[in-house]
Formats: C-alpha cells, structure tokens, sequence
C-alpha cells in the first residue's frame, strides 16, 4: 500500500524535487473545494485548459451528486493543491478517496474526480507547466506521508508528468486515451475543401434531401441558462431515442438513471451561469430534431453527448448538426472543435487530428492490492472470472 514506502514497494521515498520547494494542502470537504474557485480559474488560464471536466464547477457538481457514503463503500474528496513559496497555487490534483469493503479486507484507494459511467470522458490535473515534476513529486510525498492507498490513478498526465510519475515509484501507464480535434480555419468554405469527397457529398446530400421535400433546417443554440435547462429536459428524450434504436450503432443511453440527469442540469446550470454551455439544436419544420451538448472553453468548443429522432434519420440531421456546429465555431473564431475521445466513424471522418493523451496508474507492491486492482479493472469492462468474485466479493457501484 502506499504509505512511508520500502523496498520494492512503490519507491515514493526516492520522488525528490529540486528547486523551488511547494507546500501541498489537502482539502477533505465539498465546503473546502469550493472555497478554491479562485485558484482552480487562475490555473484554468495558466494551462491554456479548454476542458469542461478540469474546471471547478465540474468537480463541484461530480461531488455533490455523487459522494458515496455506505456500508460497502464510502468516497470523500482528498483535493491536492500545491503552493509556491508565495502562496500562488501552482497545482490541483483533484483526487477523491474511495474506501470499498471488499469481502474480509477493506481496500482504499486514490482516483481523479469523475470515476463515473462515461460523464468525465478525460480525467486530468491542473498543473502549471513550469511546476510539473515539482508538483508530481511534492504531492507523492504528501501522500506517502499519509493513509495507505492500495493505488493510485492519476488519469490522464503530460509527458513532463509521465516522467516524474516513473521516477516516483511503480506506474503502470494503460491504455492510451484516443482524442479527436478539428483544427479550425478562418472560413467554412475553407474548411470543407480540406474534407474528403465522400463526406462533401454526404454533407451536399443532407441539405438537398430537406430541400427536395419542402424542408429547411435551421441551428437553435441554448445557453442562457433558463434556455439550457429546458434544452436539457428534450435533450434527454433524443438522447435515448438514439440509444433504442435497433439495427444500428450500439449508443449507449448515459442518461437513463436519474442520478446521470440530475448531475447533467447540476453542472449546466453552473457553467451556463459562466456562459459555457452550448445547446446545439438543430429544427426543422418547427420541431427539434437532433441537438448536441457542447461547451465553450477559451478558443475551443467541446463536444460532448448528442441525440436525435429516428424518425428523421433519412436526412441524416446528426450530420448536419455537426455542419452547422462546425459553422458556428468559425463564425466565433474558435481554433478547435474537440470532438471527444474513444475512435470511431463519426468523428474521423471529419478529418480530426488525432491526439494520443497518457494515463497513469501507482499500484501498490501489495499481492492484495495486486489482487484487488486486476480484480476491479476487470470489473470495468466485463465480468470478472467467478474465482475472484468469490474472493474479492465485488460489487459494482451504483450511480442513482
């Protein structure tokens, strides 16, 4: 477990800093992490973040919502923030403490804010780049000094982070995480001639099949945040349309549990309330037929979950709302579109830049802790083998 290390545990004990030394406080309480709003939109500045899910009213919102406090599991926020000799905060690493009991054993564990069901689709720190490896080191050794953990996901991290995650002690880095960025020139003209034939001609097709039959489309964008709140109520109905669709692309509804909806309206009333939130919803004939959630975050926009009628499928309005968004970016002057991780037909097809972001993992040198984290990384994607079941007694976390 983590904790004052040894030999051939995690080897934190060797993650030494040089340089400027950085105080690291821990803030345990969701009254304590909003009090750090000021120095979360500082460091949002500072790294140039166009992420909705590093910002401070995402956190807020995910642990309001989604705290767990049980017999089998119990989750509080462990927010790491690191200060330079004057006070400036240089790093938040936003943590959250997971304490499962698992069968005779209770097993403790440290993730990023957003271990959820696919609503935090990138888990990150803030970190000013000039402070990174001073940060990783400052805040292992924080840790170190503390409870055992039997690991420790560190999400998504930089090169700069990579490496002194490695020096640090036993990081394993998994899966890289695919994300897909359009990058935006001055002109939609320009834009689509840089768009490969057959998605011009599906593009030309979209607007000359409404055409044909007397239809016009036009882009409605929600982001008052009375307007986004109504936006959000038949975005869920899309939402799930799109995900009840036989014979089609599995689209899983992310929002069919009241806790998932609910977290949704929290966290886009707080960013509208900052003007963040796009509600791109495309009409036609008067009716609201396709919409995608978007958030606008200095000079990128975010794309976040969509939804749609089935019913007008055969003009492919999912296409066009992605048109017509992409217009309104560059009508905004934006640099980018973030289309959103995980790779697939929608999005390369659109000629995105492909963008490989590391994620990190401390598992202690423990063989429980071993055990338990094969065990629940197992978890994540499928059924465990039925021996660990028994073992490990795993039970997964509900969300409502």
């Amino acid at each position: 477990m983590i904790g004052v290390p040894t030999q051939g545990g995690l080897g934190l004990a060797h993650a030494r800093g040089s340089g400027e030394p950085l105080t690291v406080e821990v803030v345990e309480s969701v009254d304590a992490l909003q009090a750090l709003q000021s120095d979360y939109d500082r460091l949002s500045r500072a790294t140039r973040n166009t992420l909705p899910f590093a910002l401070h009213e995402w956190h807020m919102a995910w642990c309001r919502r989604f705290l767990a406090r049980g017999a089998l599991i119990e989750t509080q926020p462990m927010i790491h923030a690191a200060r330079n000799s004057e006070g400036r905060c240089v790093a938040i690493v936003p943590l959250i403490l997971t304490r499962r009991a698992v069968g005779p054993v209770h097993v403790s564990t440290l993730d990023l804010i957003g271990a959820d069901p696919a609503l935090t689709e990138i888990r990150t720190s803030l970190i000013e780049p000039s402070y990174e490896t001073l940060a990783v080191h400052a805040i292992r050794r924080k840790i170190a000094a503390g409870r055992t953990i039997d690991w420790l996901n560190s999400g998504v991290v930089s090169d700069a982070q990579a490496g002194a995650l490695s020096a640090s002690g036993r990081t394993q880095f998994q899966q890289p995480l695919l994300d897909y960025v359009l990058d935006l020139p001055g002109s939609w003209e320009a834009f689509r001639a840089n768009l490969k034939r057959n998605i011009r001609e599906s593009i030309r097709h979209c607007y000359n099949s409404l055409k044909r039959d007397g239809l016009h489309c036009e882009l409605r964008v929600a982001q008052e945040p009375r307007a986004v709140k109504d936006a959000l109520d038949r975005f869920f109905i899309l939402h799930a349309m799109r995900a009840d669709l036989p014979d089609a692309v599995v689209h899983r509804n992310h929002f069919s549990n009241s806790g998932s909806r609910l977290f949704l309206h929290d966290v886009c009333a707080r960013l509208a309330a900052r003007d963040v939130v796009r509600v791109f919803q495309l009409v036609v004939h008067g009716d609201i037929v396709a919409m995608r959630i978007g958030f606008q975050i200095g000079d990128s926009l975010y794309l976040y979950y969509s939804g749609y009628d089935p019913s007008w499928s055969k003009y492919s309005v999912m296409t066009t709302t992605v048109v017509e968004t992409v217009k309104y970016a560059i009508a905004q002057h934006l640099n980018t579109v973030n289309l959103s991780p995980s790779k697939d037909i929608s999005k390369t097809r659109w000629g995105p830049r492909e963008i490989c972001l590391q994620q990190a993992v401390q598992v202690s040198s423990s063989p429980r802790s071993r055990l338990a984290y094969a065990g629940f990384e197992r978890v994540k994607g499928r059924a465990p083998p039925p021996w660990i079941s028994r073992l490990l007694r795993l039970k997964p976390r509900g969300w409502d």
